[in-house]
């Protein structure tokens, strides 16, 4: 167990890593019943370091480690596995931190890079294959289900072989894969398109005034959704060499609306939509309804910690790092014909790390399911917020006090049919101060009632990123060649 400094809140209670890798078979409930309809597997990844940090350490800088529940014919299997990326494993044979975090300064002079590629932020399947990626940028690497076992980096048939940021999308409909590059000169961002086999198909090079803190982005059936936000790396400073993020109150933010396969790949196709200065890390969904552009995601107002424009509030929010997370549900309506924009604060309940049944993707969607954060300076989830978009309102559940989520993923049940909330919700839940860690399963539409299967996990989960359901049939057509690559 490391020794976490006393400024290393993302190192202590339900954040400190584990130790060990675990295969626990036929766990065993203590509430209720494994649903019979509930096939495929729930990963999630999250930082868990091997070792104790150089000097400060930031929650992204943590090893990638992926947790799992497999579901099939009412029973449930847990496993844990480090992503062994290069890093990694260059750590591990030297038996030393190589890298400094990201709270350090940038080390430049690096024989290895700059920073440590940890693939511990995101997780996306596509091409029949389980890929982590990490926030800032670089290689996606493979994993095998349902063992986790690290099949290496994705150079993605030799077509692709510069990393990704985490938050690419997969157009449930095509079965393309859209990602972010950021670049460390102008143009400053390239957007990828690969297809259903994971080729790439072209490339755009996206003009922007400088580098950019690109963390999520969104997809319609015909367009790419890239966020230019007012926080980001003070250029001034850059020019003296050294980095530091602030927020712009006397910047606009951007979204710009990229057609998926321009006539030509060039960024100069892009449309940008001005909006008032905030952050945005996730988004909900976006879809095309006539000539506009509808995007829902959670917006920031205030992203930094002793910011003396920040709105005056009793309450507490919380921060990783100089970072805070005070986001709130908003819509933007973007007009492509006249380019007028509106914008529709739909909730004053601080909520993030949303997620929506995967196959209304791009498409126009009802039901979004969020985690609610609690009034502590670090982050945890309390509860799940369900927004209905259409009918407007919200259902909340709190867990039981001491108790804390993850983010929440929705899993159609086996022989659904096209409503968005026909299935479960799956979540992995601990309880802090014991460390109990159990998955919980919810009915989707009806969520404040608790969960309706709680299934005991042997060993404490701690608290991660970014999670993902794998539908039993997406796991059958999982790539046969990755049998000979762990």
């Amino acid at each position: 167990m490391l020794s976490p400094a006393p400024d290393a809140p993302y190192l202590r209670d339900n954040y400190a890593p584990v130790a060990e890798e675990h295969q626990h078979l036929a766990l065993t409930c203590t509430f209720g019943q494994v649903p019979r309809d509930l096939a495929g597997v729930f990963v999630r990844n999250g930082a868990n370091p091997t070792r104790p940090p150089r000097a400060r350490h930031h929650w992204f800088d943590g090893d990638g480690m992926v947790h799992a529940l497999e579901f099939a014919d009412g029973r449930v299997h847990y496993r844990n596995r480090w992503v062994r990326t290069a890093g990694f494993l260059a750590e591990q044979a030297a038996d030393a931190p190589l890298w400094g975090g990201l709270l350090e300064p940038i080390e430049r002079d690096n024989p290895r890079g700059p920073y440590k590629n940890t693939a511990n932020t995101d997780l996306v399947y596509h091409h029949g294959r389980l890929l982590a990626t990490w926030w800032v940028c670089g290689d996606a690497y493979v994993l095998r289900l349902p063992d986790l076992a690290s099949c290496g980096a994705d150079d993605f048939h030799g077509t692709h072989e510069r990393g990704m940021t985490a938050h690419a999308k997969v157009d449930p409909r095509s079965g393309e894969l859209v990602f972010l590059r950021p670049e460390p000169g102008p143009p400053f961002l390239t957007c990828g398109v690969l297809d259903a086999s994971g080729r790439l198909i072209h490339s755009t090079a996206i003009e922007l005034p400088g580098p950019r803190l690109h963390h999520d982005m969104a997809i319609t059936e015909n367009h790419t959704i890239i966020l230019d936000m007012a926080m980001h790396e003070d250029p001034a400073l850059l020019r003296q060499g050294k980095v530091r993020v602030k927020f712009f109150r006397d910047q606009p933010s951007r979204i710009g609306v990229l057609r998926r396969h321009p006539h030509r790949a060039e960024g100069s196709s892009i449309r940008w939509f001005e909006i008032s200065p905030c952050y945005i890390y996730h988004t909900v969904n976006a879809w095309e309804d006539g000539d506009e552009i509808v995007l829902l995601a959670c917006r920031i107002d205030d992203p930094m910690v002793g910011d003396p424009g920040n709105t005056p509030s009793a309450r507490i929010v919380p921060a990783i790092a100089a970072q805070l997370l005070g986001a709130r549900l908003c819509r933007w309506r973007l007009n492509l014909r006249t380019g007028a924009v509106s914008e529709q604060l739909l909730d004053d309940e601080i909520t993030e790390f949303p997620r929506i049944d995967p196959r209304r993707l791009g498409a126009p969607s009802q039901i979004s399911y969020h985690q609610r954060l609690a009034e502590q300076p670090t982050l945890r989830f309390d509860g799940i917020v369900r927004y209905d978009h259409e009918r407007g309102g919200r259902t909340t559940y709190r867990y039981p006090a001491g108790w804390y989520g993850s983010e929440v993923c929705f899993a159609p049940r086996i022989g659904a049919g096209a409503a968005e909330d026909d299935g479960y919700l799956v979540a992995f839940v601990c309880e802090e101060h014991s460390g109990r860690a159990e998955g919980w399963i919810f009915a989707a539409d009806r969520i404040e009632h608790g969960p309706i299967a709680r299934v005991v996990i042997p060993t404490r989960v701690p608290t991660g990123f970014h999670g993902l359901w794998i539908d039993h049939t997406a796991v059958a057509a999982q790539d046969p060649h990755l049998q000979s690559l762990a």
